[in-house]
């Protein structure tokens, strides 16, 4: 943060020389010899749709989150651009890019993997000129917002102080619309506008609030926050497949546990979760085990992620459902487990749906994950070497151990999985003979029908 303190003295007038900044457009215009951005650090194929606009006469700028992180000293994800090009003008520049949404129109130009997303300046929705452009539910709720404008106005209607900073390529200047150069100084998150207006918009922003505070170890403004706890059910109507695109965004960047405390300090877990919120409200135990096991488990995808290693989200959702999953399995009567836990898999995934969608390509492996937590604890005779080579095998053991880390008493069945990987050929099967010849189950008995007769038409049969 040294360089941002030194930036914000400049552009305050300390250390600095006269007129080597200046306001436009409602803007703090900060001097290319003020600020430590390069276009270096900037990805090729968004100059290159920078400059395309440029040379067709259209203003363009780097805008959001990727002016933010190159100005906190990292490397952006993503870069958006903002220009004042309509949606359709941007297509026509650029063969290799598709118009997107409905909503809110805008322009993916596509250089192999890598998406450049440019929008198109947007103007309040309540001006004149927005009636046939964007919708408005009762709510308040933005149904469609097309309404387009100026630069200055683009960025009074974005989220957050520090996603309203532009970067400009015609002078490599950037342009504070609000502010945020001072929230990010003071690791700030901020609303721009009315907090309880800009939520009732689009009630996304406020786990976007969530996200931010906790990628960035920033806090979130008193003002801003306060309204979360009070405007939370706005997220229950939330189309499920935007929902899961945000859990996604959530717990898979990096800082799953960092946003779950948060998530639940402002009370919006619930509504993400819902049945995982009920089994932590209902474990009295005095150690937590419910939330302990979902808070080792967002920690140990934090870990895989630091390290470079995948995560996948069918295995965070096997995570954050099981124990809802084991509350379903018990009330489920009269069933073998493994028809049981089938049956309970099914039904609290139907539940969770309502709240997020959960692809095929993600419920069959959480499925799978589930159930070689009944298969892991057969391991008699060859049926350890056969789960070895079960596509599930390691992922259905990992999530064994972290069971085990988070309390689960399992007679320490982690450690010997975790010997038998290791070991020899001979030494599997020494510990295969250890564990003893496998209990054989019993038979139900048909009703009517003594202990003694079917002892003896068991032991007819085996003969």
């Amino acid at each position: 943060m040294g360089f941002i303190n030194k930036l914000i003295n400049k552009v305050r007038g300390n250390d600095s020389p006269a007129g080597s900044h200046d306001f436009a457009n409602g803007a703090l215009v900060i001097g290319r010899d003020q600020h430590a951005i390069s276009r270096r650090d900037i990805s090729d194929s968004a100059l290159k749709v920078l400059y395309r606009l440029k040379d067709a006469g259209y203003q363009a700028y780097l805008v959001g989150g990727g002016v933010r992180d190159l100005l906190l000293g990292g490397q952006p994800k993503d870069f958006d651009i903002a220009t004042n090009a309509h949606p359709e003008q941007v297509h026509k520049l650029f063969r290799n890019s598709i118009l997107i949404g409905r909503r809110f129109r805008l322009v993916h130009v596509r250089f192999g993997r890598e998406i450049i997303e440019v929008a198109t300046f947007r103007a309040n929705h309540t001006s004149d000129n927005s009636d046939n452009q964007a919708r408005q539910a009762a709510s308040g709720m933005l149904t469609r917002d097309n309404v387009y404008g100026t630069v200055d106005e683009d960025a009074l209607r974005r989220d957050f102080t520090i996603n309203a900073m532009y970067y400009n390529i015609d002078g490599f200047t950037i342009h504070d619309f609000a502010n945020g150069l001072h929230d990010i100084q003071n690791r700030t998150i901020r609303m721009i506008g009315d907090p309880y207006e800009r939520y009732r918009e689009d009630p996304v922003r406020m786990l976007r609030a969530i996200r931010f505070a906790a990628k960035l170890d920033f806090d979130i403004a008193t003002e801003t926050g306060d309204p979360i706890d009070d405007l939370g059910h706005l997220l229950e109507p939330i189309p499920a497949a935007r929902m899961f695109e945000e859990v996604l965004k959530l717990f898979l960047a990096g800082q799953g546990e960092a946003t779950y405390e948060l998530l639940q300090d402002y009370n919006l877990f619930r509504y993400l979760f819902p049945q995982t919120q009920a089994a932590i409200d209902a474990d009295q135990t005095e150690n937590q085990l419910v939330e302990t096991f979902v808070i080792r488990a967002l920690r140990n995808s934090d870990e895989r992620i630091s390290h470079g290693k995948s995560v996948t989200p069918a295995f965070l959702l096997a995570a954050l459902l099981w124990h809802p999953l084991q509350s379903r399995v018990a009330k489920i009567r009269n069933m073998p487990p493994v028809p049981a836990l089938h049956q309970a898999a099914q039904d609290i995934i139907q539940e969770q749906i309502k709240s997020t969608s959960i692809p095929r390509r993600c419920s069959t492996p959480m499925k799978e994950i589930w159930d070689m937590q009944l298969r892991l604890p057969r391991r008699h005779g060859n049926r350890g070497e056969q789960l070895l080579d079960n596509k599930r095998f390691r992922a259905g053991y990992d999530f064994l151990l972290i069971r085990e880390a988070a309390g689960e008493p399992l007679d320490g069945l982690g450690e010997w999985w975790t010997r038998f990987q290791y070991a020899s050929e001979g030494q599997r099967l020494e510990m295969s003979k250890e564990l003893g010849k496998a209990p054989r189950p019993k038979r139900k008995r048909k009703p009517g029908k003594s202990a003694a007769q079917d002892d003896s038409s068991s032991s007819g049969q085996q003969a």
